[in-house]
């Protein structure tokens, strides 16, 4: 481990100041806002949370209540560390400070992968919509259309990134609360033309939890992978006009915007609409569309189609955009290609091409090997967050009394209950791990995660050992 001071970087890596050009400081408080904001409200909510639903029946609001609670644990610990030290790697660079220069490699570049592979999967449920909509239209077409125009946003600058999120966020903002809204109205029975529910969708159809404990476990794990995302704040952050502050101010308010967006929308949507509705786990339409259609309201389930799109698009715009920061981040730290971190204009051009590339080439392996080599690299990320997650964790663990030590004023933002909520929170994350192996269906997802991270780690504590011998020759001479 690193005694390294809090805001220095570990001695192995290559400090930021030695880049040609730095990345700018081109997003806006507004932007970092809306970006915190809106990254809550991201394609996994809109249109994940249907199997959830009908794995786990109206049980899954405590479902999403309890993985809620972990993710909030999570980002008041990360929000702890990027307050202290903004940077463009966020997690990897906490990770190399804290555990070591194989620690910031393996958590970085796992989730370089994960965001490139969901680049494509989210340009891929972006195309269905689109030619639904289009019939005869071909899908990869719409996803190569995507990918040009996120791509040359982001080669442009990172304000004109911050621009398209900062639009994207309103509208999904704007349409969830008049979903919360209307859902409301409609179970208080004053919502012109719909009778008061009651209970009736809570309690009946086999009760608050038709497939008992089994079906709350599943609905769990599905409602952990749905608040993927709220990462790329803190990414963000070390492009704003005030970091500090702009990761203070989104993890404080990370609490209730969780609780609303996610909690209280599924609330909503259990008491309206039988759990059992096939409408509501159909990609194609999913909970909100189908509620909306439930309550009969003109033109209301197109609209919110709509706001799929647009959340589809949104989370394609922020992924392409975190997973070249990490990408640049790793290579300035010496963790990876240099060519991924040349900045022109402000901007890692290369790391953003390259990120953009690697989601195509996903997309077209979709196509071309639906059967094997697809399913593999889907089960391959599936549960990199929770990887993620834990290096989050153990970094705060032990740079909490570091930072006290060395850098007590940088401690803008600080973990609850610090150390016992940070070890309820791993302990938390190793019984995901446990559920998931007892589970037929994402047992396989773990064991090649576990593989994906072994290997990254093996390679990692390969580049870190070399270095380290590197630099005790040079001083031997």
């Amino acid at each position: 481990m690193h005694d390294a001071p809090p805001c220095s970087p570990p001695a192995t890596a290559t400090p930021l100041a030695t880049e040609a050009e730095p990345l700018t400081h081109g997003l806006k408080q507004r932007h970092l806002s809306m970006i915190a904001l809106g990254g809550v409200i991201g394609a996994g909510l809109f249109v994940g949370s249907g199997a959830g639903i009908a794995a786990a029946g109206p049980s899954i609001v405590v479902a999403y209540a309890i993985s809620g609670l972990l993710v909030m644990l999570v980002m008041r610990m990360l929000g702890e560390m990027s307050a202290a030290n903004p940077a463009s790697g966020s997690f990897s660079v906490h990770a190399e400070r804290a555990i070591g220069p194989w620690a910031g490699f393996t958590a970085g570049w796992a989730f370089w992968v994960l965001l490139c592979v969901a680049v494509g999967l989210e340009g891929i449920g972006a195309a269905k919509i689109m030619s639904n909509w289009l019939p005869g239209t071909p899908e990869w077409a719409w996803v190569a259309l995507f990918m040009l125009v996120f791509l040359s946003t982001n080669l442009a600058s990172v304000k004109n990134f911050g621009e398209f999120e900062f639009w994207f966020a309103a509208l999904k903002v704007g349409a969830i609360a008049l979903f919360l809204i209307i859902g409301l109205l409609a179970i208080f029975g004053v919502l012109p033309g719909t009778d008061a529910p009651g209970t009736s969708n809570l309690t009946g159809d086999g009760g608050f939890m038709p497939k008992g404990s089994e079906g709350l476990v599943i609905g769990l794990l599905a409602s952990v992978f749905a608040y993927g995302g709220l990462e790329t704040v803190t990414i963000a952050a070390a492009e704003s006009e005030r970091p500090v502050e702009g990761v203070a101010k989104a993890v404080r308010t990370a609490m209730w915007r969780i609780a609303i967006f996610y909690i209280g929308s599924m609330a909503v949507i259990v008491a309206l609409v039988p759990w059992d509705n096939p409408d509501v786990a159909d990609p194609d339409k999913g909970p909100y569309v189908t509620t909306l259609d439930h309550l009969d309201i003109p033109g209301a389930g197109t609209v919110m189609q709509i706001v799929v799109l647009v959340a589809l698009l949104s989370a394609m715009n922020a992924n392409i955009y975190g997973a070249s920061r990490m990408g640049y981040s790793l290579v300035a730290r010496g963790q990876g290609p240099k060519a991924l971190g040349r900045i022109t204009g402000g901007v890692p051009r290369v790391a953003v091409l390259a990120s953009c590339v690697f989601g195509f080439l996903c997309v077209l392996l979709s196509y071309w090997r639906p059967d094997d080599v697809f399913p593999w690299l889907l089960n391959m990320i599936g549960a990199v967050i929770l990887v993620v997650w834990i290096f989050i964790a153990v970094s705060q663990l032990l740079l909490r009394r570091r930072t006290e030590r060395e850098a007590p004023e940088t401690l803008v933002v600080k973990m609850w209950a610090y150390p016992v909520l940070t070890w309820v929170a791993l302990i938390g994350m190793v019984g995901i791990f446990a559920l998931m192996l007892r589970e037929p269906g994402t047992r396989d997802q773990l064991l090649a995660t576990g593989a994906l991270t072994l290997v990254l780690a093996g390679i990692g504590f390969g580049l870190q050992k070399s270095r380290e011998q590197a630099g005790t020759r040079t001083d031997t001479r």
